[in-house]
């Protein structure tokens, strides 16, 4: 679950619906400025299919111990998102290699701060079960020598591509995690500007409820228009898991439409 505080209530994404507006982002991505991924099919199958595992974990989500709040994705405990990661990626394996290869490179890029395109991110447990976290990240990356080899994939596409799920999984996260009520500015690098290195930042700034402009402008046209699923659930002291999961799973999901403009001049 990917948590905001919304002020009265605690706006929730469940992980799946981050990744529909993921893949969303993935077919419409592609400007004069900005390069569109390929081949497109495996990104679009990995940018949907990303976050699969936690929608076993969202089944019975939980709250922080510590604040009784609901437990966002960063807090959850790491030896269960390593198992369900696992999972994740041979699923997406088995319906599209390369696809699954850059699924793979996520799991392991979480504990790597996405390769360093994000040393910031980290899980909050992480450090509690080294061990374990460095296992999985060599167990991915120790396979991938023979992934490339049956994809004859060359080893600068693998890269960029994997910088592109990045990109849409980060931009989703912007919309699900930022103040879009209120406007809130943000930036998002690195970002491929085609296929020989070249990268770019893209600055997003507010122009509305929903509406923001991004410079460079990655989509077709000057504006383009996504959706995104949420909850919001009324605050309150929860004294368990089943009560906040009584509460969560009786608010009504909410579709929001957010436009992205090409910023003026």
């Amino acid at each position: 679950m990917i948590v905001r505080d919304a002020g009265d209530t605690w706006q929730i994404v469940l992980q799946p619906d981050h990744a529909v507006l993921s893949e969303q982002l993935c077919t419409a991505w592609g400007s004069e400025d900005l390069v569109a991924p390929a081949p497109l099919k495996p990104l679009v199958i990995s940018s949907r299919r990303h976050d699969d595992g936690w929608a076993v974990w969202e089944r019975s989500p939980s709250l922080d111990v510590e604040t009784g709040r609901p437990r966002s994705f960063l807090d959850v405990q790491v030896p269960l998102h390593l198992h369900f990661y696992r999972a994740c990626i041979s699923a997406v394996t088995e319906e599209d290699p390369y696809a699954g290869l850059l699924v793979s490179m996520h799991g392991a890029g979480i504990y790597r701060g996405r390769y360093d395109s994000q040393p910031s991110l980290r899980l909050t447990h992480a450090d509690d079960v080294r061990e374990l976290v460095d296992s999985f990240v060599a167990e991915q990356e120790e396979g991938y020598p023979d992934r490339i080899d049956e994809l004859g994939l060359d080893d600068d596409e693998r890269w960029v591509n994997y910088r592109f799920l990045q990109v849409f999984d980060r931009l989703s996260l912007y919309f699900c995690m930022k103040d879009l009520d209120g406007g809130e500015s943000d930036s998002l690098e690195p970002v491929p500007s085609d296929y020989a290195g070249a990268e770019a930042a893209i600055a997003i700034e507010p122009l509305g409820p929903w509406a923001v402009s991004m410079d460079p402008f990655p989509f077709g046209g000057s504006e383009a228009s996504f959706t995104l699923e949420r909850r919001l659930v009324e605050k309150r002291d929860w004294s368990s898991d089943e009560e906040f999961q009584a509460d969560f799973f009786g608010s009504s999901p909410e579709t929001t439409t957010m436009t992205v403009t090409r910023a003026a001049g």
